[in-house]
């Protein structure tokens, strides 16, 4: 309205100077009252004019509001994903099986020797027909002499007998021990259990195998006098480096053997069963959860707010600036009019 007003006079300045005659004229006989001077219609205009410049402060000061909360978006996020780069989330994950590679189970029975060792499935285990006495062994086993790898001055003897594979067939093997004699008051024999028996075969120096087993894997016991059940559950971990580790979980339980030999024996036995608790490999890896694609996505949603926000906010200043020199030249304006 205002520029309407401003290109009006500034087309019609002939009719504008002969107002200005007439008013010159009439103002030394009559006196107008200030209503009938205009003012009404100059407060009403500049009424409006005040409240579109308060209502641009306040969108100003919500557009600025908007940036900060961009900016701090912008911060946590940032934090956000370092924080995750820093501490990435474990994974695990299962994958069933039918058939496991069958693993390696290392003995270390001392002066105890090997009386019977079979394979039976579905969990069947028939009652044994001589205990004590050699039975038939079925397994497929291995005889192997090394140095300690952590002393390197003690010979050890391994047997190595060739673990379960078929887990829908739940098959086990079954092992019977004889200790003649021991120097001590309670007997047991060490086992050890890694990932492949066929690794074992393949490799040309067994001896360094079995060392680095002995190495990497943990060792456990079964006493004599008992029938030790062992459920194996395998573990693999893949390290940052793209290597993969495996170690084996073991459920153990034992159950009490009653000697029902006629005479009474001063030798000891030693049962162990071997088989798989269920068909599923656990996985284990790390994880980094922060997406960098995400990231520069949002980054890029929220630099893009602000480029619009401060674009919004320079043309509402502009704006301002120009109604206000505009408020001010037809102040002006109708000043020296009345004057």
């Amino acid at each position: 309205q205002l520029s309407e007003d401003v290109e009006r006079v500034s087309e019609n300045p002939t009719d504008e100077r002969e107002g200005e005659m007439e008013v010159h004229e009439d103002a030394s006989s009559v006196i107008l009252p200030d209503s009938e001077l205009g003012t009404t219609a100059p407060s009403l205009r500049f009424s409006k004019t005040c409240l579109k410049n308060v209502f641009s402060v306040i969108l100003l000061f919500i557009y600025l509001l908007l940036m900060a909360v961009a900016v701090f978006l912008v911060y946590q996020t940032i934090s956000d994903f370092r924080e995750k780069l820093k501490h990435p989330v474990m994974s695990v994950s299962y994958k069933e099986v039918s058939l496991y590679d069958a693993p390696g189970i290392a003995f270390y029975p001392g002066k105890a020797r090997l009386l019977s060792c079979k394979h039976h499935y579905y969990d069947h285990i028939p009652p044994l027909i001589n205990p004590g006495q050699p039975g038939d062994i079925d397994c497929t086993t291995r005889r192997i002499n090394y140095t300690d790898p952590f002393t390197n001055q003690t010979m050890k003897y391994a047997l190595v007998v060739q673990g379960p594979r078929d887990v829908k067939k739940k098959e086990l093997v079954f092992l019977q021990f004889h200790l003649n004699e021991t120097d001590q008051d309670f007997s047991a024999i060490d086992y050890l259990l890694f990932s492949s028996f066929q690794e074992f075969i393949n490799s040309p120096e067994k001896a360094e195998f079995m060392k680095d087993c002995e190495s990497s894997y943990s060792s456990w016991k079964f006493s004599g006098g008992f029938r030790t059940w062992v459920k194996m559950s395998l573990v693999k971990t893949k390290e940052e480096d793209g290597s993969e580790t495996v170690e084996f979980k073991q459920e153990t339980s034992v159950v009490n053997y009653i000697d029902q030999r006629t005479q009474p024996r001063s030798d000891q036995l030693f049962f162990v069963v071997f088989e798989w608790k269920d068909p599923f490999i656990q996985t284990v890896q790390d994880i980094i959860t922060a997406n960098p694609w995400n990231m520069i996505a949002l980054l890029c949603g929220i630099f893009l707010a602000l480029f619009k926000a401060a674009d919004f906010a320079k043309l509402s200043v502009k704006w301002m600036i120009k109604i206000r020199k505009r408020h001010l030249k037809r102040r002006s304006q109708v000043m020296n009019h009345i004057n």
